[in-house]
């Protein structure tokens, strides 16, 4: 998932993709650790116990979710590219075998506008919606992350076009100016050339 990222301009609040998996009956036990590899890999301390049918089950589970949750924050990061502050983090289980395995996960992202360049706005918010998206099940609140940054791109666009509909109209009265000035010095008056006109037969 995606973590949160305090904007930079807007007073409302930061933005976090939150997912939480809860397999088994087991409390999960939250622990943030910048990801340095994206591996999938469970730390034991010490020997697996014997394991019952059951517990065999769940370690099956665990596994799985851990590859999930791991794949899952890793699409956030490779679509999310420079916005990305830091790596991973992710909350642990230990399962029946002692191993720990990852059952949550969050990627902070930076989702403030650029301030007075909205097409530079546009931009960014294009990558943190994909990178919002980029799981192959994004959660809700990464699809509401997606949806806000839609709303800031759409406020970039109307912005980007009100600069440029000031600046066609700038440019046409300068041209009007122009034209102006070239037609009054391209044909000058009678009594601005001095010349006198015989009109005798």
């Amino acid at each position: 998932m995606i973590g949160s990222v305090s904007d930079s301009t807007f007073a409302y609040g930061n933005h976090s993709l939150k997912e939480r998996y809860n397999t088994g009956n087991k409390e999960a036990k939250s622990e943030s650790v910048k990801e340095q590899s994206l591996k999938n890999e469970s730390v034991s301390s010490g020997s697996s116990p014997e394991l019952t049918d059951e517990e065999i089950r769940q370690v099956a589970e665990l596994k799985q979710r851990d590859t999930e949750v791991r794949a899952h924050e890793a699409a956030h990061i490779a679509a999310g590219g420079v916005f990305v502050r830091g790596g991973a983090s992710f909350s642990y289980q230990t399962g029946p075998d002692n191993g720990r395995y990852a059952v949550g996960g969050e990627v902070n992202i930076d989702t403030s506008p650029v301030n007075g360049d909205p097409e530079a706005t546009i931009r960014k918010m294009q990558t943190v919606r994909s990178a919002a998206l980029a799981p192959a099940n994004p959660s809700g609140q990464d699809r509401s992350v997606a949806a806000k940054a839609s709303t800031r791109e759409a406020r970039a666009q109307q912005e980007l076009a009100k600069e440029r509909a000031e600046e066609v109209k700038e440019n046409s009265e300068k041209h009007t100016t122009a034209a102006s000035e070239y037609k009054k010095n391209d044909n000058p008056s009678i009594e601005s050339t001095g010349q006198n006109i015989d009109l005798s037969v």
